[in-house]
């Protein structure tokens, strides 16, 4: 299996991402969130700014597939 050797500040983004991402899943998780509450899911504005600002330290704004080849080498999906 190919792995990516990571600069810095890919290794930042790819991070910033997953955390942005698990955020994210739990804010929409209806299981674990209050029941019978009809509050909208909340991101805080904090993790995705961190994200954004990783992604344009490492010239990766704009450039979604380059990120997205990136964070599969270094972060693969399990097979079956």
């Amino acid at each position: 299996m190919p792995t990516a050797v990571l600069t810095d500040r890919e290794r930042t983004a790819v991070q910033a991402y997953l955390r942005l991402l698990h955020t994210v899943r739990a804010a929409f998780d209806l299981e674990t969130g209050p029941r019978g509450s009809h509050r909208p899911p909340v991101v805080p504005p904090g993790v995705l700014a961190e994200a954004e600002e990783a992604l344009e330290r490492a010239g990766l704004t704009g450039n979604e597939e380059a990120f997205f080849r990136l964070l599969q080498s270094w972060c693969p999906e399990p097979g079956p």
